[in-house]
């Protein structure tokens, strides 16, 4: 049998746990830039806060009926997602923890038996909830997607469930199935959903067990359908994955603050954003041969609104492998001359490394100084420090020391778990 640990309302979560007196009561996360709601707890929902619209519009109503609002806290979202995760490969063991993403994970409950789930599930749920503060639900199943339904289902129906459904027997997953929309199956999307009940009147998830294989081949997208459908029919598709510990592409970027005229404030920008991608590039020990940038313009239409303009983009293939900051900083900052059009208004940027390789296969030149060859013991001081020291204690100078452009995080709380002051 697969479980899966969802916590409930994560962010909001996060947010509560430091100010209980904020339990039982609406709660907002919003995105960054503080531009979006992309959280919400169980009383804003109901108080018919919408997800993912633009806070600018919400706010009236928002502060007219006393929701709490707080800006992104990644920091302290990242820890708590770790201390989660933690506790349930403590639990169950690192073997049988599938981390599926910051807030969710599925497990291995194969040791226990059937008759024992739901008191098993109880106890993660309960443990994890001690252990870190954060509640939890937990649904479990023969398969992925039919776990992903019975988390589904525990979430929506709080009260009655205690947060935990088990789908154990063929009765169990037929209800379940036929009480499941087919926009909430995982996998499908609402988008694809709207087009699965206007062409083949596939209303649940149930509806969509009928089909075949072939069927699915053709209209769910071909191999990935086809597993879809098998999980929903109970048979196990999706096996457990190694938590991915090496990436293939690291990126970061971010929206500014503020709308961006001066090509200056722009690769001060882009060299904060390798300096970033590079420390984690050093944390999985790797080194990239490969750096892109890119940039986004807004537009403005005849009816003075702004909107998002195209993507523009340019990248350059290093000589050599590197993960020292200094060397991927410098043609960075060249491809923003190459990228920026003077007059233009951007919102946003960003740097991707690829072309990413073992750092212990890097090797020295004996035909520069000592001390280019010693870079990367340079690059590991620096991350000790900043680590230690936090907010960019030591940086380069092509990073800015102003930094105009930087996000607005206007309403963030403390990051309580990291940071002592």
């Amino acid at each position: 049998m697969t479980g899966i640990v969802d916590c409930n309302s994560f962010y909001c979560s996060c947010e509560r746990l430091f100010l209980p007196h904020l339990d039982d009561k609406p709660v907002v996360v919003l995105s960054n830039n503080d531009g979006c709601i992309i959280s919400r707890s169980d009383e804003a929902k109901t108080l018919g806060v919408e997800m993912a619209g633009p806070y600018f519009l919400a706010k009236p109503f928002i502060e007219k009926h006393g929701v709490a609002t707080f800006s992104s806290n990644y920091n302290l979202y990242g820890d708590l997602s770790w201390r989660v995760m933690e506790t349930l490969r403590m639990i169950l063991g690192k073997e049988n923890v599938e981390v599926y993403s910051v807030d969710e994970a599925f497990l291995n409950l194969d040791e226990f038996a059937e008759k024992d789930l739901q008191q098993v599930s109880l106890n993660i749920r309960e443990t994890v909830e001690l252990w870190t503060g954060i509640k939890v639900s937990v649904g479990v199943a023969p398969t992925k997607v039919l776990s992903k339904v019975a988390n589904h289902l525990a979430k929506k129906n709080k009260l009655a469930t205690n947060c935990v459904v088990v789908l154990d027997t063929k009765e169990k997953i037929h209800k379940a199935l036929q009480d499941t929309p087919i926009g909430e199956v995982w996998g499908v999307g609402r988008q694809y959903a709207q087009k699965l009940i206007e062409m083949n009147a596939i209303f649940t998830a149930y509806d969509l067990t009928k089909k075949t294989e072939e069927w699915a081949q053709k209209n769910l997208g071909g191999v990935v359908g086809i597993r879809l459908l098998k999980e929903l029919k109970g048979e196990p598709a999706n096996e457990m994955k190694d938590e991915l510990v090496v990436k293939k592409m690291i990126a970061s970027t971010r929206m500014f603050g503020s709308p961006v005229k001066n090509i200056g404030d722009i690769k001060e920008a882009v060299a904060t954003y390798t300096a970033r991608a590079a420390e984690k590039l050093r944390r999985q020990r790797s080194a990239a041969s490969i750096i892109s940038v890119f940039v986004v313009p807004k537009e403005q239409s005849h009816n003075t609104h702004f909107r998002h303009g195209p993507t523009v983009s340019s990248y350059v293939t290093l000589p050599l492998a590197t993960s020292a900051t200094n060397e991927l900083i410098k043609p960075a900052v060249k491809l923003v001359d190459k990228l920026y059009e003077q007059g233009r208004i951007y919102k946003k940027a960003g740097v991707m490394l690829s072309g990413i390789v073992p750092d212990a296969t890097i090797q020295g030149n004996m035909f520069v100084s000592e001390t280019t060859n010693s870079n990367r013991f340079l690059m590991s001081m620096l991350d000790n420090v900043n680590f230690a020291m936090r907010d960019d204690m030591i940086k380069f100078a092509a990073s800015g020391t102003t930094r105009n452009w930087k996000m607005r995080q206007e309403l963030r709380s403390p990051r309580y778990t990291t940071r002592w002051n």
